[in-house]
């Protein structure tokens, strides 16, 4: 009973900090990819603290309430699309414990995500903006290193979650 009720609290707390944190994503601009990024923990903490089905839950509960709650629904998808998932993602790609492997995992999904957004949505970011053939290679590039330092500082923000997380837990 005590662990059902710990994980409900935890997950109650959660969804609201991913509510708030969010609510700013859609409304701060400059700092929106930082929010998005801080709000993809919350799902990784209910992972480490419940399991992966929680996270699932946890995932598909925030990404609604989010898109319930929160006026500025093209805000929401990058949460919704990545961020929120990616920690959900990361989980099952490094169960193989081959970096190599995992490495290339988690680039194929970020491709994955970006392409489809770039396709699916490149109107409504966009719009009339025309960006130069050339500069793509480099712009596409440049995400690759930005996601890659991403994955690494998720890595190391649990590291110190788990390091930092009371006994009593």
């Amino acid at each position: 009973m005590k662990e059902s009720t710990k994980g409900v609290a935890m997950g109650g707390v959660m969804i609201a900090l991913s509510m708030i944190t969010l609510f700013l994503a859609t409304f701060m601009p400059g700092i929106e990819l930082t929010l998005y990024a801080i709000a993809s923990f919350y799902t990784a903490f209910i992972i480490l603290e419940s399991g992966i089905k929680a996270g699932w839950i946890f995932y598909l509960a925030s990404a609604i309430l989010s898109i319930l709650l929160i006026p500025n629904k093209v805000g929401l998808l990058p949460f919704v699309m990545f961020f929120g998932l990616y920690g959900i993602i990361k989980y099952y790609i490094e169960k193989l414990k081959k970096q190599p492997i995992e490495i290339i995992l988690k680039l194929l999904f970020f491709n994955i995500i970006l392409a489809s957004g770039i396709f699916f949505f490149k109107e409504a970011f966009l719009g009339n903006i025309k960006i130069p053939d050339f500069s793509r290679p480099l712009i596409i590039g440049g995400a690759q290193i930005i996601f890659l330092f991403y994955d690494y500082l998720f890595t190391m923000g649990i590291g110190f979650y788990l390091r930092r997380k009371p006994k009593s837990w």
